[in-house]
């Protein structure tokens, strides 16, 4: 892939559906793109009239995201994640700061979730053909799913302590795509704030974080598209100044079978795609990393549950809901509302 580390993939990661609000002109901005991560980055800073050492800021930028995938990278055979991957069971694993950020983080949303975020979910990812891309989507036998299943469950197979991890049984693996773009757009933002800027937007695959104003002094807004496959019209536009966001569906990677329709987006807890009406869950939270995984645990959830785990947790959540025809319904919990006030 030309040199490009694949982090995410239509198997796991979920492409979010926001798309950046355009700005008028205004102030002078800077951009920066490239890919990773299997995906691309966009950054659109405003310096304020500060002088930005453009060529150095790109370097910090491409040397952050360097350093995640070398450390999270499922893809990459000699980053920190495959080599604990490849680790046998029952032996302390030194981890970074970073990977033990973010496994603390997973475990969070792993337990808040009641279990529906779940980083050993690879097993099931593959099964049902939306992994690495040699099997074929298919619908699998109960037989194969519970052998699947088997190997999965984050709390029993993986203990944290500190910066120490066990994994209980040998074959147990961890897959961050649904956490560990989220935690590559904060690593950016890092970067950006030590060169001084505090007006800035990133975007990596869909997952964002804004900081302070856009160009025109108002806050930055984002647009959270209508979760129609091939379309890419826009559904509603969010405020989302200060905070990470994340827009998980179920639209854009599915295959048909026995007139049933069967998405990437698997429930941990049954082995199997989704099947309820919510095709798309937006979150705000107060980092891109959680924005991520909580867009994922909460479209796997649905509406209903989800809903109810969103305001016990405080949580900013806006579901899109199919319903009969070609209508939808969107609902948004109160903590999303009180942000868009």
């Amino acid at each position: 892939m030309s040199g490009i580390t694949k982090f995410n993939r239509r198997s796991f990661l979920i492409l979010s559906a926001a798309a950046l609000t355009a700005c008028k002109a205004g102030a002078e901005v800077l951009k920066l793109s490239g890919s990773t991560m299997g995906t691309t980055y966009h950054v659109v800073a405003v310096p304020g009239g500060a002088h930005v050492d453009e060529k150095a800021l790109d370097g910090a930028i491409k040397a952050a995201l360097a350093e995640v995938n070398v450390q999270m990278s499922n893809w990459d055979a000699g980053s920190e994640v495959s080599r604990i991957n490849a680790a046998g069971a029952d032996q302390p694993l030194a981890l970074s700061p970073a990977l033990a950020g973010v496994l603390e983080a997973a475990n969070d949303v792993h337990r808040a979730s009641e279990g529906r975020f779940d980083v050993t979910v690879g097993p099931l990812i593959e099964l049902w053909g939306f992994g690495s891309g040699q099997v074929v989507p298919h619908v699998p036998s109960d037989a194969e799913i519970a052998e699947a299943l088997a190997r999965t469950g984050q709390r029993r197979m993986l203990t944290l302590t500190g910066r120490s991890l066990t994994k209980s049984v040998s074959g147990a693996e961890i897959y961050l795509p649904a956490i560990g773009k989220g935690h590559g757009v904060d690593r950016v933002a890092a970067a950006i704030r030590s060169a001084g800027l505090t007006d800035f937007m990133i975007e990596i695959g869909g997952d964002l974080y804004a900081s302070g104003r856009n160009a025109d002094g108002l806050p930055w807004q984002i647009g959270i598209e209508s979760p129609v496959a091939g379309d890419r019209a826009l559904h509603a536009v969010a405020d989302a100044s200060n905070l990470g966001m994340a827009t998980s569906g179920d639209y854009r990677n599915f295959f048909e079978s026995g007139g049933t329709r069967y998405s990437h987006i698997i429930d941990p807890a049954t082995g199997r795609p989704i099947l309820h009406k919510t095709v798309s869950a937006t979150v705000l939270a107060e980092n891109a990393m959680l924005a991520d995984a909580w867009s994922t645990a909460m479209l796997v959830l649905g509406r209903d549950q989800g809903m109810q785990i969103a305001e016990d947790q405080g949580l900013a959540v806006v579901f899109i809901d199919r319903e009969p025809g070609e209508g939808f319904t969107t609902t948004a919990s109160s903590q999303y509302t009180s942000l868009q006030a």
